[in-house]
């Protein structure tokens, strides 16, 4: 039963593509953004802050580090998602988180020098094919001749962004207990969003988008990291990466189903080539470079 961890998590997280989508007509992006981390924050807080408190020396020399994730996992993969919400569909929000996968491993290549794959290659030409299909809406000759819509490009710089955290978080390995990692991550984040919730026209609070604030500080933001970190441990994290390419499919189900989103052919023949790169850099790790005489 291990596999419901990281299935649970995935499911959650898609479900949470959706009220991003549904936020973009509830509340402003900028409030979403801080409220969600808010409320998270002080949820955590009372297990956390004692552990914080104990390896404080340790945090003098990580604090940095723990600001830059915070940056990089909670203030812009998240707030350009909210901003790329008003633009795009939530189907085209799950298929470019769908590549986080492989802007994952390409960004761990320079990062953490990881050898370049035969995998690696096709599977990054393939999904910028199939991204370009999806982006171009079937015509890749307009999307030339016009460039890809602000919204695209912001979701693109979201994925990019969480894809850079999970290698960062890997590079740097900070000595803290996981929830430690994280509520630190989180206060940094909080911060760094203050100043564009104060400069928010509208931060009310509603019946409309209190719903939205609550699923995504709680299920999203505190249950599937939960859910997801057990399946890693249970199960590797190779193996539990392989359940997020569930993701898109998760989302169109529910983008079709609840917000009536309409499947058109480009999301099948663009977001099947681009699932179909990133699956293909995953499992196909012979080398690029022969290195045997």
């Amino acid at each position: 039963m291990s596999f419901l961890f990281p299935l649970l998590a995935v499911l959650i997280w898609s479900i949470n593509a959706i009220v991003s989508k549904m936020s973009a007509a509830a509340i402003d992006p900028a409030a979403i953004s801080f409220y969600r981390w808010l409320l998270a924050l002080l949820i955590l807080a009372p297990y956390a802050l004692p552990g914080i408190w104990r390896n404080r020396q340790q945090i003098k020399q990580s604090w940095w580090k723990l600001l830059v994730l915070g940056l990089l996992g909670m203030v812009l993969y998240q707030s350009l998602a909210y901003y790329a919400a008003h633009s795009v569909s939530a189907l085209f929000m799950g298929i470019l988180n769908a590549l986080i996968p492989l802007l994952t491993v390409l960004f761990s290549m320079v990062i953490l020098r990881l050898a370049p794959t035969q995998g690696i290659l096709l599977g990054s030409l393939l999904s910028f094919s199939g991204l370009v299909w999806l982006v171009s809406e079937g015509h890749p000759a307009q999307l030339l001749s016009q460039g890809p819509g602000k919204g695209e490009m912001m979701m693109f710089a979201a994925s990019a962004s969480y894809a850079l955290y999970g290698v960062l978080t890997k590079r740097w390995a900070i000595p803290l207990p996981s929830w430690q990692s994280l509520w630190l991550q989180i206060f940094f984040g909080v911060l760094l969003l203050t100043p564009n919730f104060l400069l928010a026209h509208d931060v009310s609070l509603n019946t409309q988008n209190i719903p939205l604030i609550l699923f995504a500080a709680i299920p999203a933001s505190i249950v599937a990291p939960f859910l997801w970190v057990q399946g890693v441990m249970r199960m590797g994290a190779s193996t539990a990466s392989i359940f997020m390419n569930l993701a898109p499919i998760f989302t169109a189900i529910i983008a079709v189903t609840f917000l009536h989103e309409s499947l058109h052919s480009y999301h099948f023949i663009g977001g099947g080539i681009t699932l179909a790169g990133v699956i293909l850099a995953q499992n196909f790790r012979k080398p690029l470079i022969n290195r045997e005489r």
